[in-house]
């Protein structure tokens, strides 16, 4: 007999597995790297072929080969067939799947002959065969098979749960005799059971000690209605079906249990081997039976972050029942997590990120157990995997041990805002109501909050409607717009709309150009309507590139998986060593960012709510993201006084710096009639029948288009002729926003209006943060006090000894250095909290530019920079030196980065050159040139070398290596969201971390890339590459800075409040 092998093949018609099936050789001959009938030997004929085989093929080494003995329905599975796939690009590893007819039909004996088995149970398995295959051909087990009798019974599996000490809910069994089912030790009432004198009161839960047997009954009390819950394996959309039967089964043995109350959601593991595990939650059966599915018709699961309490479960589970493939049910409940039922063998579904780990993993395992003994030339990974060893700009080696970044949200709709003041007794009693006398602040968003603004302008339009005499001191057309605005998009979000409330005790001065009349005495409302702001399709994919492409700022991390296996950012957080928390404002396009980019960052897959739901905090509790702190509103306003009147009456000097707009009363006038203008187009469109109803980007109309530019006319310019500059901003944001996604539109002028609003603007943008130094840091502290206290305890903790997320000392092997790891802290905020930031190192007195020359290069770079456009990054990365002595200052060593975030939409050669990402060395000064941080590639392997055609086909991993080596080929098949904005992107910003042969090579690609950014995708500007401010700080320095910056803000703050105490005073005496 022999057995032909059926073919799987890559992209590239290479051979990556075989499939045996009895059939007669081909005479075929063989191609190069393919194997067939002769190729798989059975156990029989072994010993007669082996001298042929020496005669007529051999092969240039030894392949490991893997064998998969399951049921067809298992082995050809597409989690199983992406799997092998990948593991069959190690170089020395060959997989065969064993055919079904073989298992069920051939004896062991004649089953093909493997190194390492794969082997597990499954409806109509024969498990027994398999343990007898075992015993006689002794193959690495991946996973053991006697522990899968086991694992088929639900009693064994809580036994040995218990025995390993992990949590279970409260249970107990109850074993029938089929012949006598009568004869047992239950009790029923109406409202629990007792069961061997354990008493569960409704609800529980009731499962067939059988683990093959799904049919799990959740049972309610008659408080709640009785009856059932019938769980099942799922059907279509089903997963379990409501009964009214309220009493339990009569026949049959069962393990009856305490309901945990997981807020309907449960928890999946999976593990590959003790040191990985990837985990995602789900919509629970028992909550409805209805299974969520995505468009795609795919069971929608959520990315969940395991506990180090959680990842040592996961070790102990993997270990106890000896399956390095394994997928366990948690239950979270009460703050703690039960394990409630123990799968064996399984895969994640749909997880591109999961095949290329499991792969990873498996084949490292295989490798490291096989290649010595059939003498295979195979480097063993473990030490570059387990610490995140990098070279630093200063040349030496040091463990990564902390990234914090501080990122602008993506790509947004226009902000827009209207103020009015209002008196009526029924906005007082909206603001008494939900408690704004206590701060004398309100912020409204929640649907039936903004339902009961928009009924109060109703009344008043009505009554202003029918008595034009009345006594309504709300003006109508502001009344009109607050209507109109809050009636957008036929219902409420918190995310696109909000209405804040200030309380004035002595009414507002007439302080702005809006206000035509004199002030009117006594108290009134300050009400705050924003809209808009929205983040865009474009600003998705932009944060989930970044996201993606922050990967590389870690170890291993160029494009998915370096030039050796198992390293790189999702390695790290995969195998329980990378601390990541996210934190975001309130503000719905800061979250959505978050979100987006965390999907990048982790590889995750699905809609961008349940990761946000998942994996972001909110961080509006104590204003460390939000811009709603006190303490900023005087000293700003003032400022922003001053800015008003040097802007419309120029002082020379400052007509001198601007000489690209002249006299900016001028330049204003020329504005304001472009503005003009392009309403006048706009209107003329509408008029139009054929382009009436044209949908803009991101579903906007021309109607409303319309709006924002004709209120930006009447806001920009008053009666009496004199301009607001406040505006600027506005009109700047939206002429980019349409210049960048609706230029189809062909409206004249509009690039000239980019041209000069752009120009006002980055004058006035960031002298609103402060005129001069004083000013500067005033509201800088005042905006980020809260997020520089965080920052300065995020580095103290790390190289504090934290018990979080590492893995118990008892449960170590296989990982060196358990109790390291890499914390990385992100917050996304807004515009405000970037320039605040910055300023404070750029004012602080970090360093001093006299003595520091590049500290200096790096302020006369960011004074160039004219805009911190959307992602823009502020990075802070701290390395240790084990080496050095603990208590030295040269133990941690700082490095700060800066990106100015996305490219404008013109001009992009004027934007100022920096020094590149961690530039070279001082020894290795001489191999630079003077562009960037590119490097004399003369000297690299010419192998590294990539060519052009290559570099425009790349989207996530940079590193393309040979279909077979000791790796394995990254295969992209995720597809980004990029169907909403038109065209593909990719990744803007490989920052190169590679080991010394890869840095040239990685330097040419960035050279393209950044150049290059989101190619050939209109609506997704690229990315700046991060540039190197500074990287040779201690950590005692940052510290030292840090902690006399929040010193001196709290000084501050403290006359700031005391100067508010009268006005609270005076407040609470008029209210």
């Amino acid at each position: 007999m022999s057995v032909a092998g059926v073919e799987g093949r890559d992209q590239h018609g290479n051979t990556t597995f075989l499939i045996a099936s009895e059939n007669e050789p081909d005479q075929e001959p063989k191609k190069e790297g393919m194997k067939n009938a002769g190729d798989m030997r059975t156990g029989e004929e072994e010993h007669e072929e082996e001298d042929d085989d020496e005669e007529y093929y051999s092969p240039p080494e030894r392949q490991i080969v893997v064998g998969i003995c399951s049921m067809t329905k298992k082995s050809q599975s597409k989690p199983m067939t992406q799997i092998m796939e990948r593991m069959c690009k190690f170089e020395y590893i060959t997989v065969v799947i064993f055919p079904e007819e073989v298992i069920l039909n051939e004896p062991v004996e004649r089953w093909p002959l493997c190194d390492c088995l794969i082997s597990f149970h499954s409806k109509g398995f024969p498990l027994d065969k398999a343990v007898e295959y075992a015993k006689l051909r002794n193959p690495l087990l991946i996973n053991d098979l006697k522990m899968q009798y086991y694992i088929q019974d639900r009693r064994e599996v809580y036994r040995i749960l218990q025995e390993e000490g992990i949590d279970l809910p409260r249970y107990a069994v109850l074993t029938r005799d089929p012949d006598r089912p009568e004869e047992c030790n239950l009790v029923e009432g109406e409202d629990q059971v007792e069961v061997n004198g354990e008493v569960f009161p409704k609800p529980f839960v009731e499962k067939p000690v059988c683990a093959e047997d799904h049919n799990v009954y959740i049972y309610y009390p008659t408080s709640a209605g009785g009856g059932s819950q019938r769980l099942f394996r799922k059907i279509g959309s089903r997963s379990s079906v409501y009964s009214p039967e309220s009493s339990v089964r009569k026949t049959g043995s069962y393990i009856y249990e305490e309901f945990m109350p997981t807020d309907g959601t449960d928890v999946k593991v999976y593990t590959v081997g003790p040191d990985y595990a990837h985990a995602e939650a789900r919509k629970s059966p028992a909550l409805d039976g209805k299974v969520e599915r995505d468009s795609e018709g795919k069971e929608i699961r959520y990315p969940v972050m395991l506990t180090a309490m959680e990842k040592l479960v996961a070790r102990k589970v993997c270990l106890a029942f000896k399956q390095t493939v394994c997928g366990f049910d948690l239950l979270r409940a009460n703050g703690h997590s039960y394990v409630c039922d123990v799968n064996g063998f399984s895969f994640v579904k749909n997880s591109m990120k999961y095949y290329d780990d499991c792969a990873k993993v498996l084949g490292n395992m295989v490798m490291r157990e096989l290649a010595p003994q059939f003498h295979i030339p195979w480097s063993i990974p473990m030490e570059a995997e387990d610490i995140p060893i990098v070279p630093t700009t200063s040349g030496t080696m040091m463990e990564l041990r902390c990234v914090i970044a501080i990122i602008r949200h993506g790509d947004r709709t226009p902000k827009q805002k209207m103020k009015m003041e209002v008196r009526h007794p029924l906005f007082f009693e909206l603001f008494e109501k939900y408690g704004g006398y206590k701060s004398g602040k309100l912020k409204l968003k929640k649907p039936k909050q903004l339902q009961e603004v928009l009924d109060i302008a109703r009344l008043l339009l009505a009554e202003l409607g029918q008595h034009t005499d009345c006594e309504i001191e709300e003006k109508k057309g502001k009344l009109e717009q607050l209507k109109t605005v809050l009636e957008m998009y036929g219902h409420f979000s918190g995310i696109n709309r909000k209405v804040q409330l200030t309380y004035l005790p002595n009414g507002q001065p007439k302080a702005s150009s809006e206000e035509e009349e004199g002030p009117k005495e006594g108290p009134s409302l300050l009400l705050v309507l924003k809209w808009g702001g929205e983040l865009t399709p474009a600003g998705r994919v932009q944060a989930e590139e970044l996201g993606r492409a922050f990967r590389c700022m870690y170890p291993g991390g160029q494009g998915d998986y370096a030039g050796f296996p198992g390293c790189g950012l999702l390695r790290l957080h995969s195998t329980y060593r990378h601390d990541l928390k996210i934190y975001a404002s309130d503000e719905g396009r800061v979250q959505m960012t978050a979100a987006a980019f965390a999907k990048g960052l982790l590889a995750l897959e699905g809609e961008l709510t349940p990761i946000l739901v998942q994996m972001v905090k909110s961080a509006n509790m104590n204003g460390m993201l939000d811009s709603d702190s006190e303490s900023l509103t005087d000293c700003q306003q003032r400022v922003k006084a001053r800015l008003h009147g040097i802007i419309l009456s120029p002082s020379p000097s400052l007509v001198n710096s601007m000489k690209i707009i002249g006299n900016p009363v001028r330049t204003c006038d020329k504005v304001y009639a472009l503005i003009q203008s392009l309403n006048s187009q706009i209107r003329k469109r509408l008029e139009d029948p054929k382009s009436a109803n044209l949908q803009l980007y991101h579903s906007e109309t021309l109607e409303l288009m319309l709006q924002r530019w004709s209120k930006l006319e009447r806001d920009f310019r008053n009666k009496s002729g004199r301009y607001d500059i406040s505006k600027i901003p506005d009109i700047y944001d939206c002429v980019k926003y349409d210049t960048q996604h609706n230029s189809t539109l062909g409206l004249e002028d509009t690039l000239e209006l980019f041209r000069l609003s752009r120009a006002l603007a980055d004058i006035v943008i960031p002298q609103e943060y402060g005129i001069n130094t004083s000013e500067k840091l005033d509201i800088a502290q005042a905006y980020c006090l809260p997020l520089m206290k965080k920052i300065q305890l995020d580095l103290q903790r790390t190289h504090e000894d934290e018990a979080v997320n590492k893995l118990h000392p008892l449960y170590s092997r296989g990982v060196m250095s358990p109790g390291r790891h890499v914390r990385t802290r992100l917050y996304f905020t807004s515009e405000s909290h970037v320039h605040s930031l910055l300023s404070i190192f750029r004012y602080g007195g970090l360093l001093d530019v006299v003595k520091d020359q590049q500290w200096k290069q790096a302020m006369d770079y960011l004074g160039a920079v004219p805009e911190l456009n959307y992602m823009t990054q502020i990075v802070i990365m701290l390395y240790e030196d084990n080496n050095k002595d603990p208590s030295s200052e040269e133990r941690f060593h700082v490095e700060l980065h800066f990106s100015p975030g996305v490219k404008g939409c013109e001009d992009e050669e004027k934007i100022p050159l920096g020094f590149g990402f961690r530039p070279a060395s001082a020894e290795n000064q001489e191999k630079q040139t003077n562009q960037g941080s590119l490097e004399d590639l003369s000297e690299d392997e010419p192998d590294r070398a990539l060519p052009i055609s290559e570099v425009n086909s790349i989207r996530r991993s940079p590193l393309i290596r040979n279909l077979k080596t000791s790796s394995m080929e990254v295969s992209d098949e995720t597809h980004m969201e990029a169907h909403a904005v038109g065209q593909r992107a990719r990744c803007p910003i490989p920052w190169p971390l590679l080991p010394a042969k890869t840095e040239g090579w990685c330097n040419v690609l960035l050279c393209l890339l950044s150049a290059a950014g989101f190619e050939g995708c209109s609506m997704v500007p690229s990315i700046y590459p991060l540039e190197t401010l500074h990287n040779s700080l201690s950590l005692k320095q940052v510290d030292e800075f840090l902690n006399a910056v929040c010193e001196d803000s709290s000084d501050a703050h403290a006359k700031t409040m005391k100067g508010m105490y009268f006005h609270q005073c005076t407040f609470r005496n008029n209210s």
